[in-house]
């Protein structure tokens, strides 16, 4: 018997696309967007303007970090969110033309 589970084959494909949009459109401004955050939280805890000491560079640096971290989640999340529901979609009407089939044979 053929496997015919379209949505877990799609999201499985979302994913994989997620991973090429994050790759292009995510790690960048991820990284951008964390690292004026970490900037920010660094100032108002040290002062501005910012001493080169090791503290503010580690939070900025880990902010920076979950930056990319949020982005890659969420351009893989929406992206095999959407997989998924394009299977489910596939998946109903392939077993709704399946129902109809087997009632017109009756």
């Amino acid at each position: 018997m053929k496997d015919t589970n379209y949505s877990r084959k799609l999201a499985y494909m979302g994913a994989g696309c997620g991973v090429v949009l994050f790759a292009v459109f995510g790690l960048l401004p991820g990284s951008f967007l964390g690292g004026v955050m970490g900037l920010n939280l660094a100032g108002m805890i040290f002062g501005r303007p910012l001493e080169a000491a090791i503290l503010p560079r580690v939070i900025v640096a880990v902010s920076m970090m979950l930056g990319v971290m949020v982005s890659a989640t969420m351009a893989l999340m929406a992206s095999s969110t959407l997989g998924w529901l394009a299977g489910t979609v596939v998946d109903t009407l392939k077993a709704g033309n399946k129902e109809l089939a087997a009632v017109e044979n009756k």
